[in-house]
């Protein structure tokens, strides 16, 4: 299977506030986008969540290039701050519980099921996948009658 390039974004109108994801998988000549917004959410959450639905995708093994402009989701995983909260039983390195829990245990099956790899870029840089996977975030975090983000601890 020839490789596959995800490219996440997420949006939060307010903090918390309506929020959305977005995903543009590039595979060979295959292209294929998502989103979805939610109500009261964070944009940490909708960055997370971007990635998830992304690689929910993949419908076998792959492997995927992630691209996001999150630092809180490149970091989890290229320095060690997943494994590190796992380790620690779901807490920060001031004790604190981790949070967006339910998110980071549902991705790290997703990541651990394919050979991944992380790229990081600047938001709102010119980049032409990024901006387009901000416009569908910033466009599902305006959507009406969006959903609740559920959140379980």
């Amino acid at each position: 299977m020839p490789p596959v390039t995800l490219y996440t974004d997420g949006s939060c109108l307010g903090n918390p506030g309506p929020g959305g994801y977005a995903a543009v998988l590039v595979c060979g000549p295959h292209r294929k986008e998502i989103s979805q917004g939610f109500s009261g959410t964070t944009n940490n959450r909708m960055e997370i969540m971007a990635v998830i639905a992304g690689l929910e995708l993949l419908k076998q093994q792959s492997v995927v290039e992630i691209v996001t402009d999150s630092q809180y989701v490149h970091k989890a995983f290229t320095d060690g701050w997943l494994k590190n909260w796992i380790r620690k039983g779901w807490k920060t390195s001031t004790k604190q519980p981790v949070k967006n829990q339910d998110l980071w245990k549902r991705l790290a099956p997703l990541v651990e099921a394919h050979k991944v790899s992380w790229r990081w870029v600047r938001g709102h840089s010119g980049h032409p996948e990024n901006e387009r996977c901000d416009v569908l975030a910033r466009t599902a975090a305006a959507g009406r009658n969006l959903p609740p983000d559920v959140q379980d601890a």
